[in-house]
């Protein structure tokens, strides 16, 4: 047995891409760790690239010997099944006390399950959300760690270290209680993906609406990235829209299918609104894009039987429509963040994880995938006040939201009119035209399951329930 001071002081197992450079980034901020993997070839590429700092091993129990106590096990492999294998296989050889931390993409219900499991067995669990990509992992990621209060305090300085930094503060921080950190970072998931179709639906506005050549598209871009939309996602756009393979004449995302993957974690933050009757429609309608955009075969057929009705023509000139589509972009971007919080806050209130939003805007303004200017603006607001519920009604952004709403609706309507799919950016502007009315269209949908099924109605100025039979008024 090694001494305690040559032992490792974090280990992980998965050594893909991502486990791979957290570990480099680990090493690189002075802590020895070691990292274990099934595959031989990985270890092999691990031993070689820090053998002072970073230890690799295809055996499970010289893996968790190398570590010192309490042994820190963090888990980055496909979330499911195999994260409970790994969990089952770890229980074998450490001891109670250890630190086990998943940070992968698992699932907030399986995480509230192992971490009962695994504090009735004397084991310390975090559940941790990490962002970033490969580069994050490389370089500083953003993190989000739920769980054993206890046991982050006793890997918070490692993890600080290798966060990004944003204005001297790492891009990590406790979230909260059980599954709290899975939590948010699906809820970053799922505003990521209607940022993401905001973007791809601009394009399509910019390319078959506007006529605009790449270069053009590339061009509006990168001046939007030096302003308020300044965001990673308008960063590696801008970057997409220019980026041709050696020796080709034209742009590789001309090369792509149309057809969008997902793991998942999109699907997941809209089940779980609908679990708490909290609409996301924003967030929705982004997975069901991504959902039809697989039906490629269907899609083609449908484009014979109903091709566009004529010349696509917007009214305004070009410069004049991009300024009210970059209005738009705002107001829509605004709405996804805004959707995103509201369901933290709600799930707060649910679930008692004990959130801080104020917390969570500042650790993703740097780090992770959805880091953006505005993130700014949302940690002001919730600094300002804490118990805010709902985005909208801050100041600041409600001021910037009335700038903006001459270009949502003109971006909706014109694209509507030209056949151009904007579904995303008409869920925004629905969501805010329902949210700022006083009084929605709901009694009528009331009054039609009282007649259809008895299912009563509640009626203004007056208490409990009510039942008419409707057929009788006729």
């Amino acid at each position: 047995m090694m001494n305690t001071e040559h032992k490792n002081a974090f280990g992980m197992i998965g050594l893909g891409t991502m486990g791979s450079n957290l570990l480099q980034n680990i090493a690189d901020h002075g802590y020895k760790c070691a990292g274990y993997d099934i595959s031989a070839d990985k270890v092999a590429a691990l031993n070689k690239l820090n053998p002072k700092a970073i230890q690799g091993f295809t055996d499970m129990n010289d893996f968790t010997d190398s570590l010192s106590s309490p042994k820190v096990v963090m888990l980055l492999v496909p979330a499911g099944k195999i994260v409970d294998g790994v969990i089952e296989e770890l229980l074998e050889v450490l001891d109670k006390g250890d630190i086990i931390i998943d940070g992968g993409n698992s699932h907030f219900i399986d995480t509230d399950r192992r971490f009962k499991d695994l504090e009735q067995k004397g084991y310390h669990f975090i559940g941790m959300g990490v962002s970033g990509g490969e580069e994050g992992a490389r370089r500083g990621p953003s993190m989000m760690p739920g769980g054993d209060k206890k046991a982050y305090e006793i890997v918070k300085p490692i993890l600080t270290k290798i966060a990004a930094q944003v204005n001297g503060d790492p891009t990590v921080a406790y979230m909260g209680e059980r599954s709290a950190g899975h939590f948010v970072k699906m809820v970053h998931n799922g505003i990521e993906y209607a940022i993401m179709q905001l973007i791809s639906e601009t394009y399509e506005v910019l390319k078959n609406g506007l006529h605009m050549e790449h270069e053009a598209i590339h061009t509006i871009f990168e001046k939007w990235n030096e302003g308020r939309l300044q965001s990673y996602l308008i960063e590696i756009t801008r970057d997409i829209l220019a980026y041709k393979k050696k020796g080709s004449e034209h742009l590789l995302l001309d090369d792509i299918k149309d057809e969008a993957k997902s793991k998942g974690t999109g699907k997941w933050t809209s089940q779980a609104a609908m679990d708490l009757n909290l609409p996301i429609p924003i967030i929705d309608i982004a997975v069901s894009m991504r959902d039809l955009s697989k039906y490629k075969d269907l899609r083609t057929k449908a484009s014979k039987m109903y091709p566009d009705s004529g010349e696509i023509h917007y009214h305004n000139k070009n410069d004049e429509h991009v300024t009210k589509l970059e209005q738009a972009f705002y107001f829509a971007m605004v709405s996804a963040y805004a959707q995103g919080m509201h369901l933290l806050h709600r799930a707060n209130e649910e679930y008692d994880y004990k959130l801080n939003l104020d917390l969570i805007a500042k650790i993703w303004r740097g780090g992770c995938i959805i880091r953006s200017a505005f993130l700014e603006d949302i940690y002001a607001a919730y600094q300002k006040d804490l118990n805010l519920k709902h985005l909208f009604l801050d100041d600041v952004v409600h001021q910037n939201l009335l700038k903006s709403i001459p270009g949502i609706r003109t971006a909706v309507s014109e694209a509507a009119q030209n056949g151009i799919a904007v579904p995303a950016y008409a869920a925004a502007l629905g969501y805010f035209d329902n949210f700022r009315s006083e009084d929605m269209p709901a009694n009528l949908i009331q009054a039609q399951r009282d007649y259809f099924g008895s299912h009563t109605y509640e009626l203004k100025g007056k208490e409990g329930t009510f039942h008419t039979e409707w057929e009788a008024g006729k």
